[in-house]
């Protein structure tokens, strides 16, 4: 359920974009991230950081392409996070705290080593994805840009997080790629 409402903002903003324009889809996805909000809380009785400002983000920069009817926030919006999240990860490493070990550690007990490289490839993804979308958001047309960041950016994303599993798996100890 919790993966279906990570996509649901997504969705709605694909959808009313195909429908009608890219301000009343950002005003949606403005709409659709506060009722996820909301879901989630009462669902788990907790929302996660990434949400909280991904929302904050969403609502600031939706509204702005709104109101001033620029579609240049919006767009901006994608990079942004994706720095932020590359930089939450590269602080962290700097701090010696990987955020991928304390999401994954206890699951796939690692060496710190492999930890550090996995979440360094990530902030090199962040990196890179953010650029990608600003060269397709200011270089291509507006409805290239839309479906990059609806299926382009969730397809990378998913090879990533595959290629990142199966890093991790490599470097598990042999007694517990045994377990059950």
């Amino acid at each position: 359920m919790k993966q279906i409402l990570d996509f649901l903002p997504l969705l709605v903003f694909f959808a009313v974009y195909k429908f009608y324009d890219i301000y009343l889809a950002s005003g949606a996805l403005v709409a659709a991230s506060a009722i996820q909000i909301g879901l989630l809380y009462t669902l788990y009785k907790k929302v996660e950081k990434q949400h909280i400002i991904t929302f904050i983000l969403v609502a600031v920069f939706g509204t702005l392409t709104m109101v001033l009817r620029d579609d240049t926030f919006i767009k901006w919006k994608v990079t942004i996070v994706q720095f932020l999240f590359a930089g939450a990860l590269l602080v962290a490493e700097l701090m010696k705290k990987s955020l991928l070990k304390a999401m994954l550690g206890k699951e796939m007990p690692l060496p710190d080593n492999i930890w550090r490289n996995a979440a360094l490839a990530w902030v090199v993804f962040f990196i890179g994805s953010g650029l990608l979308n600003i060269y397709i958001a200011f270089n291509l047309s507006q409805e290239a840009w839309v479906n990059f960041k609806v299926f382009g950016l969730m397809g990378m994303t998913l090879v990533y997080t595959v290629l990142t599993i199966v890093y991790l798996y490599r470097h598990l100890p042999e007694e517990f790629k045994n377990k059950k």
